[in-house]
């Protein structure tokens, strides 16, 4: 049994998180950590890490970039490993986890599902064969209007395990508005759309001559980056002091 403490207990995530867990006979949140507690939870909750009093084996982290740095130094001072799943970190910030994990192992990734990492991996492959024979490469990510940042750091995952398969040879191309030129052979185009209540669809297109093959991924709930955040909560236990991400969970 895996037992962890949920950091950001209380947000969408915390609470899908919290009732996948209740459903796992294989993992168990002892404790929780958020700025309030309404009693919702049937675990107890804390304010901050540093008063948490109760052991586990791992932190899932959904919090807010603000909570990350004392949750790093917690983790780095008791060896405890943490899930971090907190996006927007500062450059400051991401060095911090850097630092936390010469210390205890951290698992981040740019997106916790695991659909999304088996995708990351195909890609490479595809890309391997496909550039080479001349196909172009775009990408096109689909998300709710209330999604502030554009692209979304899944779709530049996407484009960046493309670019390292082909050694980084290929630039970014986000607006073609301004351009009035034939497209460029090395350049991924990443295009965002953004409306109604999407979760997540990313498409990664390899267009050919006389050909087009197709790769999709569409997120239907919030619950899949759940799962994942727990499939790697239950890999990261007990694991030495590193950096791991969802590559490392899917094998």
């Amino acid at each position: 049994m895996t037992k962890v403490i949920m950091h950001g207990c209380n947000g969408k995530m915390g609470q899908i998180i919290t009732g996948l867990a209740a459903a796992d006979e294989e993992i168990e949140i002892v404790a929780g950590v958020d700025a309030y507690d309404d009693g919702r939870n049937k675990y107890p909750v804390f304010s901050s890490m540093e008063q948490c009093n109760i052991d586990a084996d791992v932190v899932i982290d959904f919090s807010t970039a603000a909570a990350v740095d004392g949750l790093l130094a917690h983790c780095a001072s008791k060896a405890l490993p943490c899930v971090l799943c907190t996006t927007g970190l500062s450059e400051a910030q991401l060095g911090k986890v850097k630092e936390a994990s010469a210390q205890t192992a951290i698992l981040k990734s740019a997106n916790m599902s695991l659909g999304i990492n088996m995708f990351l991996k195909l890609l490479k492959e595809a890309a391997g064969v496909l550039a080479p024979a001349g196909f172009d490469m775009e990408i096109v990510e689909k998300h709710h209007n209330q999604k502030v940042d554009a692209p979304s750091g899944t779709a530049l995952a996407l484009a960046d395990s493309i670019n390292e398969e082909l050694g980084n040879a290929y630039e970014y191309v986000y607006d073609r508005s301004g351009r009035r030129q034939a497209r460029v052979k090395k350049e991924i185009g990443i295009s965002a759309v953004r409306g109604g209540t999407i979760v997540g669809d990313h498409d990664v297109i390899f267009a050919g001559p006389d050909e087009v093959v197709t790769f999709s991924h569409t997120a239907y709930s919030k619950a899949v980056f759940g799962k994942g955040a727990i499939q790697a909560a239950k890999f990261l236990a007990g694991k030495p002091a590193g950096m791991y991400d969802m590559s490392d969970v899917i094998g």
